[in-house]
């Protein structure tokens, strides 16, 4: 047994890729840059356009925001692992990382429940939209998707903290609190670990149902008015499009930690682990810029004005 604090863990899902290092090093780098652009290209557009200060885009903007905020926590680290010849990761930035691509997800999710919320409001009672959805309210609304999820986790965090460690190997390519927790010397009293993590699963399933109940609602409301159809189409179909591509990539990650078989190649178990962090942070500004007509419209004219 080690004392935590000078534990050091070995990344050991990154021992298959050494025949492939620099084709794998520059698609990442890629991939992140493309993320980096889409996400920060809109953030700046929302910024700039006053006429795109309105509860929709400053939620659009949080949540792009935040898929800059959970990448940061994990491409700056896979990258320089894959030019490293030793792929490890100390104590306590594993802590941190777990922390940062954690709060990266469950915002995700929060900040998706805000955004049905706010469809909600501005369909099924649009002569009230400005009073419920006021600045004040928003920047509530914005806060509450991130500090919520920051101190569930940190919960979390805290807890893992406690365990001692008698492994020093993760067998995927970054720290997650679950692998860490599986690490524990045996036998290790880990049932509130347990109960805790199990509290934030019900807690964004609640989440979730919300969501699936929001849009539901919504359906019903629009099935018989032109134009509230035509709203659904422009403004919620984007959310949804976010959502399934969010539920997908978590879900299959989580269900690969808790039942995946340990003799898929450990390529195809690297790319289920990271896949949420690299579809929906693309996909999602791409969504939104080409479905959002006034968007779409403002990165038009940037666009042409930048020809001339």
């Amino acid at each position: 047994m080690m004392g935590n604090v000078s534990f050091m863990f070995f990344l050991s899902g990154l021992t298959e890729t050494k025949n492939h290092l620099f084709t794998l090093f520059s698609l990442t780098l890629l991939c992140y840059c493309v993320i980096l652009l889409v996400n920060v290209s809109l953030i700046v557009t929302i910024i700039l356009d006053k006429n795109l200060h309105e509860p929709m885009y400053i939620l659009l903007c949080t949540f792009c925001m935040n898929g800059l905020y959970g990448t940061t926590g994990f491409y700056p680290k896979f990258l320089w692992d894959l030019l490293s010849p030793v792929h490890v990761i100390s104590y306590s930035g594993c802590l941190v990382q777990a922390l940062v691509i954690y709060t990266f997800a469950c915002s995700d999710l929060s900040i998706l429940s805000v955004m049905a919320f706010d469809r909600y409001v501005a369909i099924c009672r649009p002569l009230e939209y400005h009073s419920i959805m006021s600045k004040q309210r928003v920047l509530i609304l914005v806060c509450f998707s991130w500090v919520t999820p920051f101190c569930i986790v940190a919960t979390n965090i805290f807890l893992t903290s406690r365990l001692k460690l008698c492994s020093p190997y993760i067998t995927r390519p970054f720290c997650v609190n679950w692998t860490i927790v599986t690490l524990a010397c045996f036998p290790a009293e880990t049932t509130v670990n347990n109960i805790v993590a199990y509290i934030t699963i019900i807690i964004y399933i609640f989440h979730g149902c919300f969501i699936v109940w929001s849009y539901m609602y919504l359906i019903k409301t629009c099935v018989n008015s032109i134009e509230n159809r035509a709203k659904f189409m422009q403004t919620c179909v984007p959310h949804l499009t976010s959502l399934l591509i969010f539920v997908v990539t978590i879900l299959l990650d989580i269900m690969h930690i808790r039942y995946g078989s340990k003799d898929l190649p450990q390529n195809l178990q690297n790319f289920i682990a990271i896949e949420f962090l690299v579809i929906p942070p693309v996909i999602n500004p791409l969504i939104y810029g080409f479905k959002l007509t006034k968007i779409r419209n403002r990165i038009w004219g940037i666009f042409k004005i930048q020809m001339k």
